[in-house]
């Protein structure tokens, strides 16, 4: 952003963009944190204990709508044919 565009702004919206860019630079932070206690976990572990993923993977959240579609059909199909 141009220094002339900022310069327009109002107090409100310099406010709002100052917050948001020490909320991005505390998120930033976090993260850094995060990686260098990991690193930090990794390098000191014992002999044969796992290493600490960084991104451990989510389960992913299932689909309720789908789940209640597949069910509904598979109660319809177990109806007219049986199980």
């Amino acid at each position: 952003m141009p220094r002339a565009e900022f310069d327009q702004l109002t107090e409100k919206e310099k406010l709002f963009i100052r917050k948001e860019h020490e909320n991005k630079f505390l998120f930033d932070v976090t993260w850094i944190r995060n990686a260098v206690l990991n690193a930090e976990a990794n390098v000191n572990r014992k002999k044969g204990k796992k290493f600490q993923e960084l991104f451990p993977k989510k389960p992913v959240k299932a689909d309720k709508d789908y789940n209640e579609q597949a069910m509904k059909t598979i109660t319809a199909i177990e109806q007219k044919k049986g199980k």
